[in-house]
């Protein structure tokens, strides 16, 4: 199937994030967007709930960029994503290939599915015949300019490759050999991927720690930035006010920003209402869980978070 620009301009809209950046880093980002050559965003979406999808439609904020409306019409060239553009079909695959031609940015939910050839997910029909969802990723991945992991499952495997993982998924990075940017979480809050990706359209490099996470979020423990550091530790359940440490809250082997940006417009996280941390944002979830028993992992890509600083 040809594809050109001027056939597929019409279904392409432009969207973008504006969080938390400056007025001058607003103009680059108008510049970017003006500029015909701008990069694009495409998210492809694997073995997972659709949970962190879920989540950056669930943006709320009293400033602009207001909801996802505001972000998909606004800020990013969101070119492909299975659930929220109008197109379908072999038209939609063909705005993502036409978006490959040029540098853009890969964004990709969900985990990697390697059995049998890849055949336990499918990603869409190309030319009659229908393309896995491992086979849509590495051709992808071997095009972009940047790729983002976007959840747990694609950075690091998450509940798809906990034990007995049947269908051998694996990490982006695992599966495609590239180099990922992980915006980690079960799902991740959706500042966290609104600004990366909008720093990878500003040409802005992105400071990572070893699992490939951005330290602008996952550099400190929950723990360390709990409202409830150094209170009494509950001994059971439903009890306000009190640190959950001993009831298995893995908030100390943890590393996200969650007590300070909250979730819902900043209403309220995990703790707050009273249930531990589960550790999402770790490569070990849920392996190591307090809630989960089990070891190994499927390819997920990484090693456990720190210490209680």
């Amino acid at each position: 199937m040809e594809i050109t620009r001027r056939n597929f301009l019409r279904y392409c809209g432009a969207s973008a994030a504006a969080l938390g950046l400056t007025s001058t880093d607003l103009g680059l980002l108008e510049k970017a967007l003006a500029n015909p050559d701008a990069p694009s965003v495409v998210w492809l979406q694997g073995a997972g709930c659709y949970g962190c999808s879920m989540s950056f439609l669930n943006r709320i904020s009293a400033t602009a960029p207001t909801t996802a409306a505001d972000v998909l019409v606004n800020s990013i060239n969101l070119v492909f994503h299975p659930a929220l553009m109008s197109l379908a079909g072999e038209m939609a695959v063909a705005a993502a290939k036409l978006a490959s031609a040029k540098p853009f940015v890969l964004v990709v939910e969900g985990g990697v599915s390697t059995a049998f050839n890849g055949a336990a997910c499918f990603a869409w029909k190309w030319a009659g015949r229908d393309v896995t969802f491992k086979d849509a990723v590495k051709e992808f991945a071997a095009k972009a300019a940047v790729i983002v992991c976007v959840g747990t499952c694609a950075s690091f495997g998450g509940i798809p490759a906990a034990p007995p993982n049947p269908t051998m998924i694996q990490s982006v990075k695992a599966a495609t050999g590239k180099s990922t940017i992980n915006i980690a979480g079960c799902p991740p809050h959706p500042d966290w991927t609104v600004w990366a990706i909008v720093q990878l359209l500003l040409g802005q490099a992105i400071p990572t720690d070893l699992n490939g996470r951005p330290t602008q979020f996952y550099s400190r423990t929950v723990h360390s930035q709990c409202p409830r550091l150094e209170r009494d530790e509950a001994e059971r359940f439903g009890v306000d006010y009190y640190c959950l440490k001993e009831l298995g809250c893995r908030g100390p082997r943890t590393r996200a920003n969650c007590p300070v940006i909250r979730f819902n417009n900043s209403v309220n996280w995990c703790i707050d209402a009273n249930a531990p941390c589960i550790g999402c944002t770790e490569p070990t979830f849920p392996s190591a869980s307090a809630f989960y028993s089990g070891v190994g992992r499927g390819g997920g890509g990484g090693t456990g978070g720190g210490g209680d600083d």
